[in-house]
């Protein structure tokens, strides 16, 4: 009989510790904040100049090659990279591979997003692809005068792609890639 009477009373505790639901915690986001962009120009001796956000440290490419440069985000560990080429009637090849670099992230990318841009007074051309979801890069550009310049962009950051915890700092970086693009001067 005490038997039963200890398990009526284990049972008993059993069920009324489970009248409080579990209830799942609510997803957390970053609240990351960066300063208002402030910028100057660069001029590195290269056929172009076009202003860049102070925050930014130009650095050379880490290949070397003559006016290829990056602009480090250090407060964002992220990146935009910069390659320029010379137009030698070669103008289809290099659109070729400028527009096949975006596609490359259609594995991971929810979407992809192209703007035309269209600067005639400063004879600049191009294209701005927004990049959204879990892809290596979340803007990449290309910018020419169709004959003498051609000059891309691509945004990288020092992490593992995870859209959700970079959003703040891409979005931030896709503000600076579109003020490069319309401050940007070819020289002649």
């Amino acid at each position: 009989m005490r038997k039963l009477i200890l398990a009526f009373i284990g049972i008993s505790f059993l069920f009324s510790s489970c009248k409080n639901d579990v209830q799942p915690k609510p997803k957390a986001f970053l609240a990351l904040e960066y300063p208002e962009a402030k910028y100057d120009q660069v001029d590195i001796g290269c056929p172009y100049i076009f202003d860049k956000n102070m925050l930014a440290k130009v650095a050379p490419s880490r290949n070397r090659i003559p006016c290829w440069i990056q602009l480090d985000y250090e407060n964002m560990k992220g990146s935009i990279f910069i390659t320029y080429q010379p137009v030698k009637n070669n103008l289809d090849s290099l659109l070729t591979d400028a527009q096949k670099l975006p596609l490359q992230h259609t594995i991971k990318a929810d979407v992809i997003e192209g703007d035309v841009y269209t600067n005639k007074l400063h004879s600049t051309y191009g294209m701005f692809y927004e990049v959204d979801g879990d892809a290596a890069s979340q803007a990449q550009f290309y910018l020419t005068d169709s004959t003498n310049h051609f000059l891309t962009g691509s945004v990288y950051f020092q992490s593992l792609p995870n859209f959700d915890s970079i959003v703040p700092a891409a979005e931030y970086l896709k503000k600076d890639i579109r003020h490069l693009m319309e401050s940007l001067r070819w020289s002649y």
